[in-house]
C-alpha cells in the first residue's frame, strides 16, 4: 500500500488497485445533528446533492450531485446500504462511486467524523474526486452551523483542488 497525505486527508493505493480515500475531521455539533446531515433528504441536498434514501440495511441510497461538469451532466450514485448502526455508522456501496464509509462518534460537545471512500480511481479523477469530498465536507461544516453553501454552482472548489494536484501530482 502507497499513501500520500493530502490535505486534510489521505489518498492510499491498495494492492488490488482501488483507491482509498479518507477524511478526518472534528464537527462541533452534536452526532444526531450531523447524521440527520448525512442521511435526510432534505439536509442532504444544502450540501451533497437530491437524495433517495431508504434507511435500512439493503436499502438504497441514491445521490444526485447538483453540479454538472462541462457537458451539463449531473454526477450520480446508486448504492446500497451495507452496513448501519444509527447514529453512528452509515456504509453504502454502488456504482463508480464504490463504497462510503460515514462513522460518527460523541467528541466533547461535538463529532468526531471518519469519512473513507474506496473506489477504482482512474488516474484523471487521481486529484478531482479527493478535491470534490474535501469540498463536500467543508460544506456539511458550514450548513451545520447555519451557513448557506451553493452546491449548484460550486465556489471554491478550483483552490482546494489545486492544493491536491500540488501534493499529489
Amino acid at each position: 500500500m502507497t499513501a500520500d497525505t493530502i490535505p486534510d486527508g489521505t489518498l492510499e493505493t491498495r494492492e488490488d488497485g482501488r483507491a482509498v480515500i479518507r477524511f478526518e475531521r472534528h464537527l462541533a455539533h452534536p452526532v444526531d445533528e450531523v447524521w440527520r446531515a448525512l442521511t435526510t433528504p432534505e439536509e442532504m441536498i444544502r450540501w451533497w446533492g437530491e437524495g433517495a434514501v431508504e434507511l435500512v440495511e439493503g436499502g438504497r441510497f441514491d445521490v444526485t450531485w447538483l453540479n454538472t461538469d462541462d457537458e451539463g451532466n449531473r454526477p450520480a450514485m446508486k448504492a446500497t446500504i451495507t452496513r448501519l448502526d444509527p447514529p453512528r455508522l452509515l456504509e453504502t456501496d454502488g456504482d463508480e462511486h464504490g463504497m462510503l464509509r460515514w462513522e460518527l462518534e460523541p467528541e466533547g460537545e461535538g463529532t468526531r467524523l471518519r469519512f473513507t471512500s474506496t473506489l477504482e480511481l482512474p488516474d484523471e479523477f487521481r486529484t478531482m474526486h479527493p478535491a470534490g469530498w474535501h469540498w463536500h465536507l467543508d460544506a456539511l461544516e458550514t450548513i451545520l452551523a447555519g451557513g448557506e453553501v451553493d452546491p449548484v454552482n460550486v465556489t471554491g472548489w478550483e483552490a482546494i483542488h489545486e492544493r491536491y494536484v500540488a501534493k499529489l501530482s
